[in-house]
């Protein structure tokens, strides 16, 4: 696959579609247009089903592709934090450490060197609490229920921010120990 073709694929164009949700779930959080946050929601994770099944599907799964879907996951789910900090729901530090996490999980995979991405459990667990700590209160809300109320919800946001501290201080010991360098 040539360079200008490697950008160009079907599983890409689900990614990218990813990406340009993002800015419209904040700008709906933000605004209080909840029932479209959640749309927008369900939308960014239907295509982040998607697009790896399609990649495998047609022959498009490439380095690329699969940084670039970690990367979109990255900033949709600290953009949806970041909205949700700044209407109170989840404590500012975490879309921060979000962001630091993916950083540290890119370079210490040495994405520039074209290697695969480096996960470990706990930051797959992370990144999938990071997706549903934006789902419970979108979902709440666009719903209209009363449960789960601020307290659990915050409480969450705790707790990620703890285990996204954990995540990257286990990256940095094993990174030290393989030898390696990571932010």
């Amino acid at each position: 696959m040539s360079a200008v073709s490697s950008w160009q694929t079907r599983a890409n164009v689900l990614t990218a579609l990813r990406f340009l949700a993002a800015p419209a779930l904040a700008a709906a959080i933000c605004s209080g247009e909840m029932a479209l946050a959640l749309a927008l929601f369900a939308f960014a994770v239907a295509t982040d089903f998607a697009d790896g099944w399609v990649a495998r599907r047609y022959g498009e799964a490439t380095p690329l592709g699969g940084f670039m879907d970690h990367a979109v996951d990255a900033a949709f789910v600290t953009t949806g934090c970041a909205a949700l900090a700044l209407v109170g729901v989840l404590p500012a530090l975490l879309p921060v450490l979000i962001a630091l996490a993916f950083t540290q999980y890119a370079i210490d995979s040495r994405v520039g060197a074209a290697r695969p991405l480096r996960g470990s459990a706990l930051g797959r667990w992370n990144g999938v609490a990071y997706y549903a700590v934006i789902a419970v209160p979108v979902t709440r809300d666009a719903l209209g229920l009363d449960w789960p109320g601020p307290g659990p919800v915050s409480a969450l946001g705790w707790a990620l921010v703890g285990t996204t501290l954990l995540s990257m201080a286990d990256r940095l010991r094993t990174s030290r120990r393989a030898g390696g360098s990571s932010v």
